[in-house]
């Protein structure tokens, strides 16, 4: 076994010293680069100089600059007959600003997919979907033009110069090869991202990279010779970044549409809702204090939004859909909550848009080019993306379940309510105070209509009666910027409650539990107590505890008791007191048989839910025929320069950090059934300071496997370790979780431990025979608890397929180590239903209706 440093890992010299590899010199990395993305680095090179040939590099394309012949569109490819241009357009840009994105992308993005398709496929990938792309992109705006269809119509002489067209095409096709967890991620934010250009920009550039993009998805597909994969579930974590990212993405849309050109999509409308038309403030107020007419009203509703204030409140949607989109990251329930009600609202934002005549303008400056209903789907359409929003925050509302403790909420919903009655205040006094210094003259109740219109964006205004605006100074102050003054107030505290958790424990609670841990009891799986979603109960001399959780009535608990080995009756008779003080039927999971008498005094039932298998590394040895097969693998990671770390996931580098990160998604990703828990950490169980991990590296620095062990002490002493993650890379050495296991096991040998725990497979029980341990009880009791496990074995087949517990055992069987039985403890089979149903939520908390409902079904049969 060879171990190192956390940042020391690689090869080793005679005496087992780390040997440091040299610094790989700058040129060498450009060199290794250009052999596994030459195309890439030609594509950079050919948009750099096909840019100065035709003087894109320091100006924009025009109707009848050179660039033109280059140039793909209706008037050039079609009407012009420049057949070439849908291939030359892929290689000239538009402007300076997309020869930069040009250049960034080529030696970035298409390097990746490069290296995903080989040089070869990434070239034909970029030319099939970016030719054909373009090709079909202007024979369609061409076809829909000569019927007057409003956007063909409106970008039927545009042209294109674009090679970002081919360079999306070319990363789709790549997705193709990528792992689940990466396809996913590709092509959900590659599509996302196409679509909002093309539904809120909507230029003919957008339309085409769209094509591209499914002609991508296809054609990955044909070179793979494959079908199309289907989605694979991602885990908690993974879920929440992809919400949140779309949610992130549907806030840059109306962003999006007010770019150049802009305009065109179905969703370009919503734009109108934050482009500030600029007029002549003074003289619109002198005009309308001198004669009040019909035209006034339009002018001072432009006057009200002129300002950086108003500016900065028109974006106030996009704002809060981008503090959601953080909070969903978060898994808060409160981002939940907002993401509704934001979406919620934008969709009747277009019902209540300021000023009200420019729309109707718009719309009957348009009626002669399209039948009215197109002009009316494209109003309608720009309530698709919060409607979508809503329902895809509702399918995934389990994902976001995360909630702030009640004194945190409190202190934000006083702040926030004090903060609105401040600032509402100091303008409703200030107002009332110069009601003869509005225009148009003001009375009492236009000032407190008014102070609620400071609050919303300029398009709500409308349904808050006519405008007034003020002109003595510190009352225009107030008018433009109390509401972005609170709205920022009501960010920060948002911010700040997505920061409180309440997991019904206190830290000091979890210290103190942490504390009777390192002088003993928990036994080998006491650790898993301080995972999220269990709660404590301490003694009243508080020198014991027991970790536990409450589904439905029933309380959980996990492992054994935390205590000296002589108050643990007690410890386990005072627990279930508060209990049935509590109305909760205590259940005792995942304990030792050593407690099994005391189970038995209190004519409770138990059961076999699982064996753990434990080695003892102070007498462990690779020597005998028994273990051949691991003595094998270990030997042949040492022979291919295996290296090990043993280390904490704070003191990893962000490197070695990401690469687990990595692995440990595509792991979930491959998985049909959601992530389990309860007696199964995850990435966030082993990034707690007291878990070790132990990594495997090939030579190249690749991470191979990663594990990590939860630690058991004897009065502070770290005694023994369990073992917990355990995920391998798909390319890792045949036998890798031996070698890892094996070396652990020699290290651990090294440093005295005396208990290595490979833990217990979830489910996976052990047949009672005569000699095995039974519950006290008539033939009923044990027909019921013949019930449950059978409830048991069937989650067990249910679940192999996808969690492979079966296959897990056997794994472990081959460290020849001794076996522990676990055991459940009931005390009335009355309850069984309701305690299967629990366990069952608590190893899959996530799991759907229908899961339950066969549990339920099973367990009655």
């Amino acid at each position: 076994m060879s171990t190192a440093p956390p940042t020391e890992h690689g090869r080793r010299d005679d005496a087992g010293a780390p040997v440091r590899e040299p610094a790989r010199p700058p040129h060498s990395l450009l060199l290794r680069f250009a052999r596994v993305a030459p195309a890439s680095i030609a594509l950079a090179a050919i948009v750099l100089v096909t840019s100065l040939v035709t003087g894109t590099a320091w100006s924009v394309a025009t109707a009848g600059g050179q660039a033109l012949l280059w140039a793909a569109g209706v008037t050039t490819t079609i009407q012009a007959g420049f057949w070439w241009t849908p291939v030359t357009a892929l290689f000239v840009p538009e402007d300076p600003l997309q020869l930069v994105l040009c250049v960034l992308l080529s030696l970035t993005v298409f390097a990746v997919a490069e290296r995903y398709l080989g040089t070869a496929r990434a070239v034909t990938a970029f030319l099939v979907t970016g030719v054909v792309g373009i090709a079909l992109g202007v024979l369609g705006q061409w076809l829909a033009a000569g019927v007057g269809e409003l956007w063909a119509t409106a970008t039927e002489f545009d042209f294109t110069l674009d090679p970002t067209i081919g360079i999306t095409g070319a990363v789709v096709a790549a997705s193709a090869f990528a792992s689940a967890l990466w396809r996913r991620r590709i092509r959900l934010v590659a599509f996302a991202i196409v679509l909002m250009l093309v539904l809120y920009n909507g230029d003919q550039n957008n339309v085409y990279r769209l094509i591209a993009a499914l002609l991508g998805l296809g054609l990955g597909v044909a070179m793979r010779r494959t079908r199309l994969q289907r989605l694979r579930r991602s885990s908690h974590g993974e879920t929440r970044n992809l919400v949140a990212t779309l949610i992130a993405i549907t806030a840059v849309g109306p962003i999006a549409a007010l770019l150049p050109p802009g305009g065109f999509g179905p969703f370009s409308f919503i734009a109108e809702l934050f482009r500030h038309e600029q007029v002549d403030v003074a003289r619109t107020l002198a005009r309308c204090e001198a004669s009040f007419t019909t035209d006034c009203r339009l002018g001072l509703a432009l006057v009200s939004v002129q300002g950086l204030g108003p500016l900065l409140l028109s974006l106030l949607p996009l704002v809060l859909l981008i503090v959601t989109a953080i909070g969903l990251r978060r898994g808060r329930h409160f981002a939940l909550v907002l993401g509704i009600v934001v979406n919620a609202v934008m969709l009747v934002l277009p019902f209540t848009a300021l000023p009200s005549g420019e729309l109707r303008l718009e719309v009957d400056s348009l009626d002669a080019l399209v039948p009215a209903i197109e002009v009316l789907a494209w109003v309608f359409a720009a309530m698709l993306v919060p409607a979508a929003s809503i329902v895809l925050l509702l399918l995934t509302r389990r994902q976001f379940q995360i909630r702030a403790p009640r004194a945190a909420v409190v202190r934000f919903t006083l702040l926030t309510v004090i903060a609105f009655l401040l600032l509402a205040m100091a303008y409703l006094v200030a107002g009332l105070a110069s009601l003869a210094g509005y225009v148009p003259d003001a009375t009492i109740g236009d000032v407190f209509a008014s102070t609620l219109r400071r609050f919303v964006p300029a398009g709500f205004e409308s349904v808050l009666g006519h405008v007034i605006v003020p002109t003595s100074l510190p009352v225009v102050i107030l008018y433009q910027w109390i509401g972005p003054v609170f709205w920022a107030i009501f960010v920060v505290a948002t911010m700040r409650l997505y920061r409180a958790t309440s997991t019904g424990r206190t830290v000091g609670d979890e210290l103190h539990f942490r504390e009777l841990l390192r002088w003993g009891g928990g036994g080998t799986l006491g650790f898993m107590g301080t995972w999220p979603g269990n709660v404590y109960w301490f003694s009243e001399e508080n020198d014991a505890a027991v970790a536990y959780r409450v589904i439905g009535d029933v309380a959980i608990t996990l492992s054994d008791p935390v205590c000296r080995p002589d108050r643990a009756e007690q410890t386990i008779i005072d627990f279930i007191s508060f209990c049935d003080a509590n109305s909760w039927t205590p259940v005792f999971y995942s304990v030792h048989g050593r407690y099994l008498p005391v189970f038995e005094s209190l004519g409770w039932q138990s059961m076999s839910v699982g064996e753990e298998t434990l080695m003892h590394p102070l007498t462990f040895d690779l020597a005998g025929k028994p273990w051949q097969k691991v003595r094998q693998a270990h030997n042949r990671g040492v022979r291919e320069g295996i290296t090990t770390v043993w280390t904490s996931w704070d003191d990893l580098p962000p490197l070695q950090q990401s690469q687990v990160t990595a692995l440990s998604e595509q792991w979930v990703a491959e998985k049909e059934l959601p992530e389990m828990g309860f007696t199964l950490g995850g990435m966030a169980e082993l990034k707690d300071p007291d878990v070790r991990l132990y990594l495997a590296f090939d030579p190249a620095g690749g991470l191979q496997a990663v594990t990590s062990w939860l630690p058991s002490w004897e009065a502070g002493r770290v005694t023994g370790w369990t073992i917990d993650f355990m995920r391998r890379g798909d390319d890792s050495m045949p036998g890798i979780m031996e070698f890892v296991i094996a070396s652990a096991a020699l290290r651990m040998q090294e440093e005295g431990v005396e208990v290595l725990s490979l833990s217990g497979a979830p489910l996976a029980t052990a047949p009672t025979g005569p000699g095995g341990p039974v519950g006290p009880g008539d033939d009923s009791d044990q027909e019921d608890e013949g019930v449950m496990e059978r409830l048991l074995a069937f989650l067990a087949r249910t679940l192999e397929p996808a969690y492979g517990f079966a296959s897990l055992f056997a794994f472990k069987s081959k460290f020849n180590p001794t076996y522990e039985t676990l055991y459940m403890a009931y005390p009335d089979p009355v309850a069984l239903a309701a305690i299967g149903t629990a366990i069952g939520k608590a190893y899959l908390p996530d799991a759907n209706a229908r899961e339950y409902v066969a549990l339920a079904r099973t367990l009655l049969r």
